[in-house]
C-alpha cells in the first residue's frame, strides 16, 4: 500500500465516514426507522400519500389544506396517453424484455427540458415576475416585458398554450382550486395573478386565445405552495410515474414482443439518395453522399 492511502486512513475516522453521507432525511438503526424524525410505524397509521411526499421533501407535515391542493396538481399530471413520448417509449421498452423496471425507466429518462420540465420553467418565469413585482415594479408591465423577451427571442412562454388540446381540461377545475385556497388562506394567489395576467396579455390581438395548458397550472399550485422550480419537476415526474407504469404493465400484460414505433407494414419516410452503386476500383475518392 502507498504511503497516500495509509496517509489518508490514518486521517480518517469511522466518525468521518459515517458522516460522508449524512442525512436529515432518514434515520435507520436495527430495528427503527424515522423518517424526518417521525416513527414510520406512526406515518403508516397517521398520513396519507401526498402527506408523504411533502413530509420528505420538505422536511415536516403539510395542513390538511396544503395537502388537498398538492394531491390535485399530482393528479391532473398523472398521464397523457400513448402518444406522449415518455409513455411511447416505456411502451416500447416494455416489449423489449427490458422488464417493468427497464420500461418505466425508459419513459422517465424521456422527462426531460423539452418534454416534462416546462412545469420548472414556468415557476421559474411565475417567480421572476414576482420579485419584480415585489421590488415595486408594476406588474402588467413586467409581464409585457417578460413577454417581449420571449417573443424577441423566438421562444414559446413555458405552460400556455397546448399542441393538442384548444383548451387544456385541467386548467379550469385546477386554477378554480387554487382561488377556493386564496379564500381559505392556504396560499398568497399571488403567482395566480402573475399567470392570469401572462394568460390575458397572450391573448391580446389574437383571435385566438392561449391558455395556460397543465404545465403553468401546476406551476401555480406549485409555486403558491413553496415548492422551488427544479421540484416542480420533480413532482411532475413522480406524477406521470404512475401513468408510464400503467402503461407499461398493459403493454407487458398484452404479450407483445419488440413493437416499433409504427405498426407493420409501414415504414418511415426515406429522403436520402436513390440506390446507387459502390465506385471500384483502389484509387476511388469515396465520398459521403
Amino acid at each position: 500500500m502507498s504511503n497516500a492511502r495509509e496517509d489518508a486512513l490514518s486521517r480518517t475516522s469511522s466518525r468521518d465516514v459515517a458522516d460522508w453521507w449524512s442525512t436529515a432525511v432518514s434515520d435507520i438503526e436495527p430495528g427503527v426507522i424515522r423518517l424526518r424524525g417521525y416513527p414510520v410505524e406512526q406515518l403508516i397509521d397517521g398520513v396519507g400519500f401526498v402527506e408523504m411526499i411533502w413530509l420528505m421533501v420538505r422536511g415536516d407535515l403539510p395542513t390538511r389544506a396544503q395537502a388537498s391542493l398538492l394531491e390535485k396538481a399530482l393528479v391532473s399530471a398523472v398521464d397523457h396517453g400513448p402518444q406522449a413520448p415518455s409513455i411511447a417509449a416505456a411502451r416500447m421498452a416494455a416489449t423489449c424484455g427490458v422488464g417493468l423496471h427497464g420500461a418505466i425507466s425508459t419513459g422517465v429518462g424521456l422527462l426531460g427540458d423539452d418534454h416534462g420540465g416546462a412545469g420548472q420553467q414556468c415557476v421559474e418565469v411565475l417567480d421572476g415576475i414576482r420579485r419584480a413585482a415585489l421590488a415595486g415594479d408594476d406588474l402588467t408591465r413586467v409581464v409585457r416585458h417578460t413577454l417581449d423577451e420571449f417573443a424577441r427571442d423566438r421562444r414559446y412562454v413555458p405552460g400556455f398554450g397546448h399542441r393538442f388540446h384548444p383548451r387544456d381540461p385541467r386548467r379550469d377545475p385546477l386554477l378554480a382550486a387554487v382561488r377556493s385556497h386564496v379564500d381559505l388562506g392556504t396560499v398568497s394567489g399571488e403567482h395566480l395573478v402573475i399567470a392570469e395576467e401572462i394568460e390575458r396579455q397572450l391573448a391580446e390581438g389574437h383571435t385566438r386565445p392561449v391558455p395556460m395548458n397543465i404545465d403553468a397550472a401546476t406551476a401555480v399550485i406549485y409555486a403558491e405552495l413553496g415548492f422551488a422550480p427544479e421540484l416542480a419537476r420533480g413532482l411532475f415526474i413522480l406524477s406521470r410515474s404512475v401513468g408510464i407504469l400503467a402503461h407499461s404493465w398493459e403493454e407487458r400484460e398484452g404479450g407483445h414482443r419488440i413493437k416499433g414505433p409504427m405498426p407493420p407494414p409501414l415504414l418511415a419516410a426515406y429522403v436520402g439518395p436513390g440506390e446507387r452503386a459502390v465506385p471500384r476500383g483502389e484509387n476511388v475518392e469515396h465520398t459521403a453522399g
